[in-house]
C-alpha cells in the first residue's frame, strides 16, 4: 500500500523505531525492521496475514508465525496498536500519533480521521466518576462512498 509520507520521513520513523528497540530491550533484526517498515508504509491497517503476504516478496523464507510473534511484541512494547474491528482479524498500525478510525461495514477498509472536538470534550459525569482514562478513541463504523456507489476499486 502507498504511503503518504515521503522516503525521509519513513528513514526518520524508522530510526526512531530502532533507538525504541534499544530503549525496550529488543534485539532489531532484520526481519523485525522489515515487518516494521512495511506496517510503517502501510496506510491500510493490514491484518498479519496480509503483511505476511507483502513481506513475502522481500523475505521469501518469512514464517507467518513470526510476523504475528513479531506484532505480538511490538504491540506488547507500545511500537504499534492494534486497531479495534468487528472482524475477526486482529489489524495493525504503526502510527501512533492519536486519531480515530472509519471502518466500512461492507468492505472492512479503515480510514483515519482527526476529530478535535471529540478530542476536547469531557467525559460524561458517570464515566468522570469511573476513574481515570488514559485515552479516548473513536471508532465510527458505516458504508463507504465506494461501497454505496457500487465501485469497490
Amino acid at each position: 500500500m502507498p504511503t503518504t509520507e515521503n522516503p525521509d520521513d519513513i528513514l526518520k520513523m524508522m530510526d526512531d523505531f530502532s533507538a525504541a528497540c534499544r530503549k525496550a530491550g529488543l534485539k532489531l533484526t532484520h526481519q523485525r525492521y522489515e515487518i516494521y517498515q512495511e506496517l510503517l508504509k502501510s496506510s491500510d491497517h493490514p491484518a498479519a496475514e496480509v503483511l505476511h503476504k507483502r513481506l513475502l516478496l522481500k523475505i521469501p523464507s518469512m514464517s507467518l508465525d513470526t510476523v504475528y510473534r513479531t506484532l505480538a511484541t511490538f504491540e506488547q512494547h507500545g511500537l504499534i496498536s492494534r486497531v479495534q474491528t468487528v472482524e475477526s482479524h486482529a489489524r495493525f498500525e504503526a502510527r501512533l500519533q492519536h486519531h480515530h478510525h472509519l471502518i466500512c461495514s461492507v468492505c472492512n477498509e479503515i480510514t483515519d480521521f482527526q476529530w478535535e472536538g471529540f478530542d476536547q470534550s469531557p467525559l460524561p459525569q458517570g464515566l468522570q466518576e469511573w476513574g481515570t482514562v488514559s485515552n479516548k478513541q473513536a471508532v465510527v463504523y458505516g458504508v463507504c462512498s465506494k461501497c454505496l456507489s457500487g465501485s469497490k476499486n
